[in-house]
C-alpha cells in the first residue's frame, strides 16, 4: 500500500551526518511499508491513502526497550513496598497463578496502552512466550520477545526446560516480519555462573541478542559481591554475556569500572527511571554512561512497578530527573531524551532501520494532534515531546506502513473484549 502523509510537521534528522531530531514541514511518501521520500514525490508514486498533516506532528514511533507486558494484570496491586517484599512477597506469588491465556490477554492490554501513547515497538521478557507472541501477531505492533530464563546447578532441568520453551517459540514464529527473539537470562542472582555460560554459548551459536537485568538494586549488588567477589557487570562479563548484542536493563548501581566494561563491550543500557524511583532502587548514572559512549535506550519496566507503559511520561522523567539529581540543567536534554526513546530503542533491538524518519527506513510512525492546550504554542516541538506531551495527543499509529490506530480507534484489537477478560482474570487471581 502507498501512503502519503501530506504537509505535516515532521521530526527529521538535522542533517545527513546527524540523526539528532529537528522539526520541519514536509510530505512523507511510504511504499510497501518503507519510507520512500521526505522531500519530492517519487516517480510513478500513486497514493492509496492520503493523510492530511494540518495541525499535526509526525514522529518515529517510540520504542519501549524494556517491559514485561503481561504484568499489566498486576497493575496497582503491589505498591509502596520494599523491593524484595514487592518481588518475592507479592509479585511472584501472583505470577504463579497466571496461565498462558491470562498472559495473552495481559499482553493485549499492555499493547493497547502502548499503542495509545505512541509506542510502535517493544522489547519484552516474560513467561508463556507463545501466548504473548500470538498477542503481538494479532495486534500489529512490533516486538522483540524473550522467555525469562532462570537456571542453577541445583536444578539443571529448570534452565533446560525454559531454554526449550524459548527455542520452541523461536522456531514456531521464525521469519515473522514484526517479531523477533532474544535469549533472556533473567539476572545474575537468578542464573548462576554455569547457566550464564550456557546461555551465552547458545546466543553465540544462534546469533541471538541477549536481554537481561543488571544491577537494579543495592541488595542485588551486595549479594553478587558476596557470591562471586565482584559486581553483577563483572560476573556477566566473565561468563560471556556482555557483548554488542546485549541489552542490560536498569544498571542503577554501577561503578566507573562497570561503565568502562559496558562501553568496551558495546552493551546497550536500558534505563527505567519511573520503576527505579517507585521501587526506591535509585537513579541510573545516565549522563556518565552517555559521556562514556555507552548506548542508552528507554523502557518502562512492567506495569506492576511503574504503573503505566506510557513512554512519554518515561521520557519526561528521564529528561527531568538527571537535571535535579546532578544540579545540571544540561544533564539530559530534550533532544537527547527524544533520541534515546526512538533511535536508542532501535539500537537495543539491533535495528538501524527504525527510530529515525528517513528514506529507506521502516514506516513505524506516530501522528500527534497539536491542537491541544498543552502543545500550544508550537514554539519548540522537540522540547514539547520531552516536557509537554502526555500521550493523549497520539491520534494515528502506523507499524510497517500499516495503520493500527486511527483517530484514536484501534483497528486490530477489540478493546471491550480485552477489558472484560482482564477483569475476569483479576477476580480469579485475587488482585481486585
Amino acid at each position: 500500500m502507498n501512503i502519503l502523509i501530506k504537509d505535516i510537521l515532521t521530526l527529521l534528522p538535522k542533517s545527513e551526518l546527524s540523526d539528532d531530531p529537528e522539526v520541519k514541514s514536509c510530505s512523507v511518501y511510504i511504499k510497501d511499508g518503507i519510507i520512500e521520500s521526505t522531500t519530492t514525490e517519487p516517480e510513478g508514486f500513486k497514493a492509496d491513502k492520503t493523510i492530511s498533516g494540518g495541525g499535526k506532528l509526525l514522529m518515529p514511533g517510540l520504542i519501549n526497550a524494556h517491559t514485561h507486558t503481561s504484568m499489566s494484570l498486576l497493575r496497582n496491586c503491589a505498591d509502596d513496598l520494599l523491593f524484595n517484599e514487592w518481588l518475592f512477597g507479592k509479585i511472584i506469588p501472583l505470577e504463579d497463578k497466571l496461565t498462558g491465556k491470562d498472559c495473552y490477554w495481559g499482553a493485549l492490554l499492555a499493547i493497547m496502552e502502548m499503542i495509545k501513547t505512541g509506542t510502535t515497538s517493544f522489547i519484552d521478557m516474560y513467561y508463556f512466550l507463545d501466548d504473548i507472541t500470538s498477542a503481538v501477531d494479532e495486534s500489529g505492533i512490533r516486538a522483540v520477545l524473550s522467555r525469562g530464563l532462570i537456571g542453577n546447578a541445583d536444578d539443571p532441568s529448570l534452565g533446560e526446560s525454559r531454554l526449550r520453551e524459548a527455542f520452541e517459540a523461536l522456531d514456531k514464529w521464525k521469519n515473522h516480519d514484526r517479531i523477533s527473539f532474544m535469549l533472556a537470562p533473567h539476572a545474575p542472582y537468578t542464573c548462576d555462573e554455569g547457566f550464564q555460560r550456557v546461555v551465552a554459548g547458545e546466543a553465540k551459536r544462534l546469533g541471538l541478542r541477549i536481554n537481561t537485568h543488571i544491577s537494579e538494586s543495592l541488595t542485588e549488588v551486595e549479594n553478587i559481591k558476596n557470591t562471586y567477589g565482584c559486581s553483577p557487570v563483572e560476573i556477566l562479563d566473565k561468563t560471556g554475556l556482555l557483548t554488542d548484542k546485549t541489552v542490560g536493563a536498569h544498571c542503577v548501581h554501577i561503578s566507573d569500572n562497570d561503565i568502562e566494561i559496558l562501553a568496551d563491550r558495546g552493551v546497550c543500557v536500558v534505563t527505567n527511571p519511573v520503576s527505579n524511583l517507585k521501587l526506591a532502587n535509585g537513579i541510573a548514572p545516565i549522563p556518565k554512561l552517555l559521556k562514556a559512549g555507552v548506548k542508552v535506550a528507554l523502557g518502562t519496566d512492567g506495569a506492576s512497578s511503574n504503573n503505566t507503559l506510557n513512554m512519554f511520561r518515561e521520557l519526561s522523567i528521564l529528561a527531568l530527573i538527571h537535571k535535579g539529581a546532578g544540579h545540571d540543567p544540561l544533564a539530559v536534554t530534550a533532544c537527547e531524551g527524544v533520541s534515546i526513546a526512538t533511535k536508542g530503542g532501535a539500537a537495543a533491538m539491533g535495528r538501524s532501520d527504525l527510530g529515525v524518519i528517513k528514506p529507506g527506513n521502516v514506516a513505524d510512525l506516530v501522528i500527534l494532534n497539536l491542537d491541544t492546550p498543552n502543545m500550544q504554542p508550537c514554539n519548540n516541538l522537540v522540547s514539547a515531546l520531552a516536557y509537554s506531551t502526555n500521550g493523549s495527543e497520539v491520534e494515528t499509529v502506523m507499524v510497517g506502513g500499516r495503520v493500527i490506530m486511527e483517530n484514536r480507534e484501534f483497528l486490530t484489537i477489540d478493546s471491550e473484549r480485552v477489558y472484560h477478560e482482564v477483569s475476569m482474570i483479576c477476580e480469579r487471581i485475587g488482585t481486585r
